[in-house]
């Protein structure tokens, strides 16, 4: 196959026009005679990965059940992320083991869908007063051995886990499995102070910048500064309700494109109608691009990464920035960049084509179109 005529994204220029040979699964510098076709006045980027989303389609990530991931690995294919990293929610150990077992179990035999390349263990560790909409009963204290049983459970799926470092034996438990996982900062009262040991000691993320953390002031910056002044990356839901305009534009200009993360962090109602859902045993209602529990915090999001990254590029970050956040990043994050996440030889030929309006027009799935038309 060979695309022609196209914008396609590079990581070291931005958009260039220049054409896409796909051989068989992958990108290529030469290809055999095959279907050529013109897109000229459209984009052609890597295809997203999602590091963080609970679920989409009426079912969570954290139900364990097989015929609902696959539900969601088709939803996310069908938008343009083709690969995933599926979150688990703040649940006792039985339930992650069944969610570790669920997507070891789905990696090995699904056939269809986006890659499913990690496991996000956003809970238990985490904080109570500044749990959000996880489950406060279910939260524990940092335990290593626990880790490593849901790591060895997942057949070594598990790629990020949340860590809040004030919680007694935190900072011991993120200087013990840094080499493992990568560690990210959430659900946290952490000060400067706190935070920056975190990252000393080895966390390397921090999870949905500004949300479930103290706020970033001049004289106490707490988690956000702390950040800032590490080399770790920051996860930031851009869904146009988590995060205002204002604050995307000064986490872009502060941080940099290189170190933002765009996640979508949704939750079951995603690709779904308005009403009541759940996320993590909770009662959830949602209206419009809002998810709030009965006291009307936040939980989560319904806005797919695509739309997010769309979002963001409307809040006035270029699209060559907020296509590295979406797919260059997040791939890096969870140790996949040398398989996906660009527009290079060699690499698999997982790419979304984009009209001038960044609608999406096609998705390319190893080497194949599986959504929309070129």
């Amino acid at each position: 196959m060979r695309l022609t005529g196209g914008k396609v994204y590079d990581v070291r220029d931005g958009f260039v026009q220049r054409d896409v040979l796909i051989d068989g699964e992958c990108i290529a510098d030469s290809c055999p005679d095959g279907a050529s076709y013109d897109l000229a006045g459209r984009y052609v980027i890597p295809g997203l990965t999602d590091v963080h989303f609970h679920g989409a389609r009426g079912h969570d990530f954290s139900d364990g059940d097989a015929e609902g991931l696959q539900v969601m690995a088709d939803y996310e294919l069908s938008r343009g992320v083709t690969q995933i990293c599926p979150a688990g929610m703040t649940l006792l150990e039985e339930q992650l083991v069944k969610v570790c077992q669920n997507a070891a179990h789905h990696r090995k035999n699904s056939k269809s869908g986006a890659l499913l390349c990690g496991v996000n263990l956003e809970g238990p560790f985490l904080s109570y007063a500044k749990k959000g909409a996880q489950n406060g009963d279910w939260l524990h204290a940092p335990d290593v051995a626990m880790l490593r049983r849901l790591e060895d459970t997942s057949e070594g799926l598990v790629k990020l886990v949340s860590v809040a470092p004030e919680e007694p034996g935190a900072l011991e438990f993120i200087k013990e499995v840094a080499d493992e996982v990568t560690v990210s900062i959430a659900h946290t009262t952490a000060d400067y102070d706190t935070a920056s040991a975190a990252f000393r000691a080895g966390a390397r993320q921090v999870t949905h910048l500004f949300n479930a953390m103290p706020p970033f002031t001049h004289r106490a910056p707490g988690v956000v500064g702390a950040a800032f002044d590490s080399d770790c990356k920051v996860e930031l839901i851009c869904d146009g309700v988590h995060i205002h305009p204002s604050v995307v534009r000064a986490v872009f200009q502060l941080f940099g494109p290189k170190r933002v993360i765009l996640i979508s962090d949704t939750m079951r109602a995603a690709g779904m109608s308005d009403g009541a859902y759940t996320l993590g045993g909770q009662d959830v209602n949602v209206k419009g691009k809002l998810a709030t529990l009965a006291d009307g915090t936040i939980a989560g999001s319904v806005t797919d990464l695509m739309n997010c990254m769309r979002t963001a590029v409307s809040f006035g970050i270029p699209l060559e920035d907020a296509v590295r956040a979406a797919a260059v990043n997040s791939a890096k994050a969870i140790g996949i960049y040398s398989r996906v996440g660009s527009v290079e030889s060699g690499k698999l030929a997982n790419l979304v084509v984009l009209d001038e309006e960044l609608e999406l027009k096609a998705v390319i799935f190893k080497g194949q179109v599986v959504h929309g038309s070129l």
